[in-house]
């Protein structure tokens, strides 16, 4: 394999989490209390993508290949978890 299939793999493996972090960033104001978040769209979207990364790798490593449901679920319910404690609704 080459690095440039490599590369591609990769990208292929983190997207799930970085589309889900940038549909959090982007509807975090519809759904999150009213106001200024404490934490800026860009920092917010690194979280929300490394919580995701760190996800998908658990379900990597638990169930030895990727693309399983039940680690997309546990990505979507990760991510709202965290979009949660980001906006504040833990207070």
């Amino acid at each position: 394999m080459d690095p440039l299939d490599i590369l591609n793999h990769l990208l292929n493996f983190v997207a799930p989490a970085a589309a889900l972090a940038l549909l959090l960033v982007l509807t975090g104001g519809w759904i999150g209390p009213k106001g200024r978040p404490a934490l800026s769209a860009g920092r917010r979207f690194a979280i929300l993508f490394a919580v995701g990364v760190v996800v998908l790798a658990a379900g990597l490593l638990l169930w030895g290949r990727d693309g399983k449901m039940l680690t997309y679920a546990a990505l979507v319910v990760g991510g709202a978890t965290t979009q949660w404690i980001l906006l504040g609704g833990w207070r």
